[in-house]
């Protein structure tokens, strides 16, 4: 069981770095891809990505400073370095070794820079999300640099499961960068729901905060069966198999 999520733009770099650190598995293309943006001015950037220009200060700032070779002392491990409202419920600090361990085999962060990061994968502050339209070499887009390159990764990672099911806890902006019919497994979409005056819909940031929650929750108990995951029940969710696709999408939903 491998599951997936999409990075956060919000980051911190005051943490301390584990003698587990791990390089992040595309650092050469990542590198190629700074090297590319590092030929963008400031006005190109905010454009590039949409972002006002002091963000564009800082975001060529950290492009400029980037450091081709990852050390503890230029970088941080992604699982501490992430934060914001997907993030934020993972007890990082407190985890113990054998469950960060158990984090590193299963759990997958997707990347607009670095492709596919391991928890404990050793990143630089960054910026670039997977839709930002910037050419690298012959292709046109982040989605064309990076599919086969993930999905060969995700394979990888999956190929000593017999029936390897990839849990889906990504946005929509990432998953789509997955070459589905390459990809040797099922996919499993877990899904996060709010429901008011009987009324069940999806609120964006309720549903980050479940995606790290359930994140947590399997970190935490170290699971790696999918049926175990049905009993997740944190601030109210719960498993609703009466509007899930038991093949393809887990629904859980928490009353307001």
């Amino acid at each position: 069981m491998l599951l997936i999520l999409s990075p956060s733009k919000t980051q911190r770099f005051d943490v301390s770095v584990s003698a587990d650190y791990t390089l992040p598995v595309f650092t050469q293309q990542a590198n190629q891809l700074v090297r590319r943006l590092q030929q963008l001015d400031r006005p190109q950037l905010a454009k590039l990505m949409k972002m006002s220009d002091k963000l564009a200060e800082l975001t060529w700032q950290r492009f400029q400073d980037y450091q081709p070779t990852p050390t503890p002392e230029n970088s941080r491990q992604a699982l501490f370095m992430f934060r914001g409202d997907q993030f934020n419920p993972m007890a990082v600090d407190s985890y113990s070794r054998q469950q960060l361990l158990h984090a590193q085999q299963h759990l997958r962060i997707l990347s607009g820079l670095y492709g596919c990061l391991r928890p404990l994968d050793l990143i630089q502050p960054y910026r670039l999300e997977m839709a930002a339209k910037v050419s690298v070499g012959t292709e046109k887009n982040l989605y064309s640099f990076w599919g086969e390159k993930i999905t060969r990764d995700l394979n990888t990672a999956l190929e000593s499961d017999p029936q390897p099911p990839l849990i889906n806890m990504a946005s929509a902006e990432y998953f789509k960068v997955i070459c589905k019919k390459e990809l040797q497994a099922n996919i499993l979409t877990l899904s996060f729901k709010q429901e008011k005056a009987g009324t069940i819909k999806t609120i964006a940031i309720y549903a980050k905060r479940a995606r790290g929650a359930m994140a947590d929750f399997v970190i935490t108990n170290r699971i790696t069966a999918p049926s175990d995951l049905q009993s997740f029940c944190k601030d109210g969710y719960s498993f609703r198999p009466d509007i899930s696709t038991i093949d393809s999408e887990w629904v859980f939903v928490k009353k307001l």
